[in-house]
Parts: C-alpha cells; structure tokens; sequence
C-alpha cells in the first residue's frame, strides 16, 4: 500500500491533462473519450450487470494463477465480495465502454475475465465486436458464461485455460479464428514475468491501429519495471500512463512519445 501511495504521488506531479498534450491523436482521444461526461444507455446495463452480482451471496473456489490478492486470504471467495473489491470500478468500467466505442475494434481478446465486469463494457462498446475473453480459474469461468447468458452477450466468447497456453498458440488460432486483435486487455496476472511474456507472444497480431490497455501498471515495483521494458520496446511508439492503465499504441506515422495522464 505504502508503495502505490509513493507511486500515485509520483504520477500526480508529473501528470496532465489535454491542455499539456500537443499531439491531435492523443488530444482528440482525450477530448472526445477520456473527458467525455454525457451520459450513455449502456451505463445502466453495466450497472445493473454489476448490481447482479453484488446481491450473489453464492460462494466459489477460486483458481488463482496470477500475483495472488492482496485483499482474499482464502481461495473460497463470496461472488459479492469479489464483485466489490477485485473488480474494475464503475468509473473504470465506463471509460472501458467509452474507449472500446470510440475506436469500435472488430476483433478484442481479454486476458482475465474475473466476474466480467470489464468484459460487459467491452461487449458493450461495440456490439458487433468478436470478444474472446480467457479466464483460468474454472468457476469462475462458470460464473461468468451465467452472467453473459442473462445479460444476452452474444458477442463474447469465454474460454477457461491457462492464458499462457492459449497465447503460445496464438499463431494457430489467429489462422482459424481472426487475423489480428484490435484491442487487447490485459487483466490476467499482474507479475512482471507473466506480462512480458503476453505482450511478447502477442506481438504478431499488432496492426497500425491496435490498442493495448495494461492494468493496474503501478501495482507492485516489478509492474513498473514491466511497464518501462514495455514503453521502450521498438515497436511501440505511443503510451498513456493513467495510474490505474498503461494504454499502449504501435501507429507508425506517429513519433514515439510517452503521455502521464489524469484520466
């Protein structure tokens, strides 16, 4: 905790907002969606997916394959509970709804599906979107299809595996499911080791266009040294640090350029 309270200092010193960026591309991204405040009908469907599952009093083990939890000290979890602490937050949730609507990628994978709180809003952001969202925790994964089935999620695609498994192969499933991932959310194991790790075997689906949000990038001293390897990678040329998001873009027209943002 100690930690991150040093951290988010550290980001309020050097953040901004649109006023401090000269860049159209992140200027307009900030403008037209970070900063949008107009209220959206699908709010109300993510508030009340969230809703269901805070009245869930139900108990399931969960399968932990990432850093562990820093608030659970038992595997078997309250669904509610889980629902309240671990999950993205209402706010979060609507800024996903927002990015995934105003760059309506075709094609988006999500690396941790957890109760799908953040899935809903990328489900949501674009209708006609292919989602495939990778959980390794069995009934978790269970819980989740129930709620996708109950909130008519036709778009989303969950698969239970071990995401590291799913993504060795991802040249293979590229090749019978989807050329590319537009938008890639990474929310599946928040170690250092594990994230290099996706961000590499997923380089191959990259387009000009590819929009790659990394969670809780301040969350422990291994995930910022992640989120440095990651921002000095050739490739990348765009990055937006929001605290709780590294937002990461590989548009080739653009000069490489690294934005620290109140979002």
């Amino acid at each position: 905790m100690l930690f991150q309270i040093k951290s988010y200092l550290k980001f309020l010193w050097k953040s901004k907002n649109e006023h401090g960026v000269h860049s159209p591309f992140v200027f307009n991204l900030l403008t037209k969606c970070f900063y949008d405040k107009k209220s959206k009908p699908e709010y109300s469907i993510l508030k009340n997916y969230r809703k269901s599952l805070l009245e869930n009093k139900n108990f399931i083990d969960v399968t932990d394959f990432g850093a562990g939890s820093k608030v659970f000290k038992s595997n078997r979890r309250q669904i509610s509970k889980i629902a309240k602490t671990a999950g993205i937050s209402p706010k979060r949730a609507e800024l996903l709804f927002r990015v995934t609507d105003y760059f309506q990628p075709k094609n988006i994978l999500e690396i941790g599906t957890s109760l799908g709180l953040a899935t809903s809003a990328l489900a949501l952001g674009n209708i006609n979107a292919k989602v495939i969202t990778l959980e390794g925790c069995p009934e978790t994964g269970n819980q989740c299809q129930l709620q996708f089935q109950k909130f008519n999620f036709k778009n989303v695609t969950p698969v239970i595996t071990e995401f590291e498994i799913y993504l060795q192969d991802i040249k293979l499933r590229l090749e019978t499911e989807t050329k590319n991932f537009d938008l890639i959310y990474f929310d599946g194991n928040h170690s250092k080791k594990a994230t290099l790790a996706y961000f590499d075997l997923l380089l191959t689906t990259i387009t000009n266009d590819s929009v790659w949000i990394f969670d809780d990038i301040h969350w422990s001293p291994e995930m910022e040294e992640a989120w440095e390897i990651i921002k000095k990678h050739p490739k990348v040329t765009v990055t937006i640090d929001t605290f709780q998001w590294g937002f990461v873009f590989f548009r080739y027209e653009q000069e490489k350029e690294h934005f620290v943002i109140r979002a």
